[in-house]
């Protein structure tokens, strides 16, 4: 009898300390690169010497992650409606690129669909406010007024004149120096992102519309 009672305190001290958040080994990781995975450094520029879009681990001696990776071609996101039925164009080619000025958004042109601007505006500041500004004027934290690290300034969005098809192209794939955002936003995202630029370049026009009939009128004058 009392050996099966010190059996039984011993089984259940080792059951109490194998319980026990107290780790005093940190044990062995069998893949530490997955296990303790490196952040990518999403806006860290590109390296010349970079051969392909794939990420790189090392540059001139210097530890740095491009990411610039789009979804698996062919793949649909579970829930996404809309499909991207053109392919990125070749280098040196832009049939694709202008092809896509035909398409139409979605969402459709007018307010007739309810979408929430409230956070068409968040994805735009948080994907694109950083180059193209809080003001869509072209003057992000990456360029400042020609003082940020940004070799040239991007595009004022605010009188850009440009298709929601080729903006969604754009944004899907890239172009010149911005790379692609397919695999921080959604297609459905996109197309809010776009609305949303749309509407502030409407806002843009009614408030451009009295001083342009004022300027008018003193002229007929």
């Amino acid at each position: 009898m009392k050996k099966i009672a010190i059996i039984s305190g011993i089984v259940g001290v080792v059951i109490l300390v194998s319980c026990s958040d107290i780790k005093r080994e940190p044990g062995r990781v069998y893949m530490p690169d997955m296990a303790y995975s490196r952040a990518y450094e999403t806006y860290a520029p590109r390296d010349t010497n970079f051969t392909s879009d794939v990420n790189s681990w090392e540059s001139n001696g210097q530890t740095r992650i491009f990411y610039n990776n789009q979804p698996v071609a062919g793949t649909v996101s579970r829930g996404e409606g809309y499909v991207m039925h053109l392919a990125k164009d070749a280098a040196g080619d832009s049939v694709n690129y202008l092809a896509s000025r035909q398409i139409v958004s979605p969402l459709g042109a007018s307010d007739s669909i309810p979408v929430d601007m409230a956070e068409s505006e968040r994805l735009y500041l948080i994907n694109c406010g950083i180059c193209h500004g809080a003001k869509l004027d072209g003057n992000g934290p990456l360029w400042k007024d020609g003082s940020g690290p940004y070799p040239a300034a991007p595009k004022n969005l605010v009188t850009l004149d440009m298709p929601d098809g080729q903006m969604f192209y754009s944004i899907t794939y890239g172009k010149n120096m911005m790379g692609s955002y397919a695999g921080q936003v959604s297609p459905h995202q996109r197309w809010m992102i776009i609305k949303y630029i749309r509407s502030v370049q409407n806002k843009g026009k009614v408030a451009a519309a009295p001083a342009a009939a004022a300027k008018d009128t003193a002229a007929v004058k």
